[in-house]
């Protein structure tokens, strides 16, 4: 084969690779998710019998408040650790999704640089500002990309300690509303 053909046959080989690993990464979440909520579907089912038992066992209205008094706390932890489950799923598949992103975008650079480069070799004389400029105006492209995505990735931490606050906060406030009662 012409190089160029090989070039695109290697291409589309490394392009169908990547799409392999990005529906394997999709489904695997797909497949965290669907045992989460079969999971959580089993302990809401449980608990809602379990409920029901004691709204029955009551001998008094303040019995009946007492026991649905008692199930707030566990119920804001479960709702808490089903929220946190999700978006711990929700993360680690878009931190899948930006590995394999941040390795193509690498690979793409490095081609357009090659390129580019090769390209270049053949630029007549006299034109030596120009391929300075171009050679600088991918460069800075390159900074603006790889600046972007440590701006992602810090965006990234902070949402998480936020997350991991909220839950905290969540967490704390049901305990103390419960124990007001």
């Amino acid at each position: 084969m012409t190089q160029p053909a090989e070039q695109f046959v290697n291409s589309t080989k490394a392009a169908v690779a990547d799409l392999g690993d990005v529906a394997a990464l999709a489904l695997t979440s797909y497949e965290k998710l669907v045992a989460l909520n079969l999971s959580a579907t089993k302990t809401f089912l449980a608990d809602s019998a379990q409920q029901v038992q004691s709204a029955f066992a009551a001998k008094t209205p303040q019995d009946l408040f007492a026991a649905q008094q008692s199930l707030v706390q566990p119920l804001v932890e479960k709702t808490t650790a089903y929220t946190r489950a999700v978006y711990d799923i929700a993360a680690e598949t878009g931190a899948g999704f930006n590995k394999a992103a941040e390795g193509k975008l690498a690979d793409a650079g490095s081609t357009v640089k090659a390129a580019l480069d090769a390209t270049l070799k053949y630029a007549p004389a006299g034109s030596e500002a120009a391929v300075t400029a171009i050679k600088d105006a991918v460069t800075a492209g390159q900074k603006a990309i790889d600046a972007a995505q440590a701006s992602a990735k810090k965006t990234a931490e902070i949402v998480e300690k936020n997350v991991a606050a909220a839950t905290e906060i969540a967490v704390n406030a049901a305990k103390s509303a419960t124990k007001a009662k």
